[in-house]
């Protein structure tokens, strides 16, 4: 089954992710049902991808909200230095 939108996901992923981590899940999630057509157990594993693909982008908070990840800050040059 593919996700046409943020809209039909699972009510638990729309409950838990911010809209932006959805999108990440059902881009994921879908690529990965399309890639595995006809696979037994494709929608676990493609939900199982769908997960680790928010993982990489978002975080789990104290009090169960999904935030970004911070990106590492660009190195300070030293003033002067070229």
């Amino acid at each position: 089954m593919l996700y046409t939108s943020n809209a039909t996901l699972p009510i638990s992923v729309r409950q838990q992710l911010p809209p932006r981590a959805q999108d990440f899940y059902r881009e994921a999630f879908n690529e990965t049902w399309a890639l595995h057509a006809g696979d037994v157990g494709r929608e676990e594993h493609a939900s199982r991808v769908a997960w680790a693909a928010v993982k990489q982008l978002y975080h789990l908070v104290p009090g169960g909200q999904w935030h970004p990840i911070p990106s590492p800050a660009a190195p300070a040059q030293a003033e002067g230095s070229l």
